[in-house]
């Protein structure tokens, strides 16, 4: 079962780098989290590294200025890492062959600005696309407002590049929006192709770990499907944060039971660490 901390400080010297999701974890889309900013500021003096690792489809350069702007020093990352740059160096390395993509993004801008650097053409239909890219989803458009975009893709048999394979994520006021990995996994159940960037999965938690170039790596997320899952799969320590997309199922509750039941439902094993929030 994990142990609870009240303090990340408790376990820092135990790692060679302390690797952190964004959304979650650092802010909830809008703010930081109280006593976020303060912890990492400490746990830095301390002399920890600290890198991010986030499901966003956008780049790493375009997350890192997201978050400075809420008040992170972008001294304190020694890297940050997203599932969008590593699909965006795949194109341009040439492992991705299609070059005629259909955008789903969630704000209107969001591709084209990704794609600078790329010899890439977005269409405006996808009669004439070779591939999806998923990047990301307004928050307030449900599922079903986009379905008629995947029945077109899928009677075309068109891949999907999902650059954001969240289920669900956290936004201010504890909202829960769903996130592009959700329409990935129901077009793959249908029976189209659909690849993956960013956790779970382990190239991305290789790649980072090889750019860091260091050994003993905690994963710091508040995700059992892509942060604890990942971070097992790459043999990492794994702690997991209350008070992201489970908050609601935390509150006012038994820890090990909780934890004990959403392990059950998503079939994964156990964080190591288990802690409130980030302090």
């Amino acid at each position: 079962m994990a142990q609870i901390i009240d303090n990340i400080s408790t376990i820092a010297s135990n790692y060679d780098v302390i690797v952190l999701d964004q959304y979650g974890v650092l802010h909830d889309g809008k703010d930081p989290y109280a006593n976020a900013i303060e912890c990492l500021n400490n746990l830095t003096k301390n002399g920890t590294r600290l890198a991010v690792l986030s499901n966003s489809g956008k780049r790493s350069d375009t997350n890192t200025a997201r978050i400075v702007s809420m008040g992170f020093a972008p001294s304190l990352f020694e890297f940050v890492m997203t599932s969008g740059e590593a699909m965006w160096q795949d194109i341009l390395n040439g492992t991705i062959v299609e070059q005629h993509f259909f955008s789903i993004e969630s704000n209107s801008g969001d591709a084209i600005n990704w794609a600078k650097g790329l010899n890439i053409k977005f269409e405006n239909s996808v009669k004439t696309a070779q591939a999806i890219l998923l990047m990301g989803i307004p928050d307030d458009h449900s599922t079903l407002q986009l379905q008629d975009i995947l029945d077109q893709a899928f009677t075309k048999n068109l891949p999907i590049y999902c650059s954001n394979p969240d289920l669900f994520s956290p936004r201010a006021g504890g909202q829960i929006v769903v996130s592009p990995g959700t329409l990935a996994h129901s077009y793959r159940k249908r029976g189209g192709k659909v690849i993956f960037y960013g956790k779970p999965h382990k190239p991305i938690f290789d790649g980072l770990k090889k750019e860091l170039n260091a050994n003993r790596l905690l994963m710091v997320g508040d995700s059992l499907d892509h942060d604890i899952v990942g971070g097992h799969t790459a043999g990492w320590d794994t702690l997991l944060i209350q008070s992201g997309i489970y908050a609601s199922d935390f509150i006012n509750n038994n820890h090990d039971a909780v934890l004990n039941r959403l392990i059950a439902n998503n079939g994964c094993k156990s964080p190591k660490y288990l802690i409130e929030s980030l302090k």
